[in-house]
């Protein structure tokens, strides 16, 4: 009883931490280029009360043995790096990837982080930037009296200047992807990712090629929360919580009955 106690304890703790991680998902339901978690969860250790394949008095082994396991606990929390829905906005500096691939952009401590935020804006200088003023890598400026700005699919910017008749090439957007994306680091928050260990070093392309995402110029890629599915994750992790805390009212009145028993 007391065994069952803790065991439902770990299950009403893991579910906790599936509830922070709806809770989330469900707070970025409109956060551009945001993606979804899931927590796993593994099965902790068990008692051996009797192993399989004991030898019995007749000289038979048992097919069967007895482990009592001790509960549950989360494995890790992953991120889901499917696709979101485009969502057309008609700003020129607003870009999404379609398929694999970061944008890249640099720190001011001199690093890099990678983000599917392609909502873009140009400062006083004309530098490319993102709305948090992260400037874009590699960097494009573009002129101040730069008209009708174009991005292709494969990244490359040009500009209409006054007074000239052929569109002026200024730069050219790049895109990064990592071998392992789930490995990705998401401690900064504001739609930044991490390199780390398990992500693996990033390897830069260009836009459509050797199966880089393609740009779309005027469209931004919306979290790939369903909320609907959060709602049902949701229910199902709140009825697992109330299980365990019924096995410990249950083990509780079990406990209660022995100890009232009298001789």
């Amino acid at each position: 009883m007391i065994r069952a106690m803790f065991s439902a304890a770990t299950g009403m703790i893991a579910q906790q931490t599936n509830i922070d991680t709806i809770a989330n998902n469900l707070a970025n339901v409109s956060t551009t280029g945001f993606k979804k978690s899931r927590v796993n969860f593994q099965d902790l250790l068990y008692e051996t009360i009797k192993p399989a394949g004991t030898t019995t008095t007749a000289g038979t082994t048992t097919p069967e043995g007895i482990q009592i396991g001790h509960g549950v606990r989360p494995s890790s929390v992953a991120k889901l790096f499917t696709s979101g829905t485009m969502i057309q906005t008609g700003n020129p500096l607003d870009i999404a990837v379609e398929g694999d691939g970061y944008f890249q952009i640099d720190l001011p401590d001199g690093t890099s982080a990678y983000t599917r935020d392609g909502s873009f804006r140009r400062n006083a200088d004309g530098i490319v930037m993102s709305i948090d003023g992260y400037a874009l890598n590699p960097g494009i400026t573009l002129p101040q009296d730069a008209q009708a700005i174009s991005i292709g699919s494969d990244g490359i910017v040009s500009v209409q200047i006054p007074g000239q008749t052929a569109p002026q090439q200024v730069g050219q957007v790049q895109v990064v992807r990592f071998a392992n994306d789930a490995g990705l680091d998401a401690r900064l928050g504001v739609n930044l990712l991490l390199e780390s260990e398990a992500s693996g070093a990033p390897e830069q392309g260009t836009p459509g090629d050797n199966g880089y995402g393609r740009l779309s110029q005027g469209f931004l890629e919306n979290s790939n929360v369903q909320v609907v599915e959060e709602i049902i994750n949701m229910i199902v992790a709140q009825r697992a919580y109330e299980a365990n805390s019924k096995v410990i009212q249950t083990s509780d009145e079990m406990l209660q009955v022995a100890n009232n028993v009298r001789r």
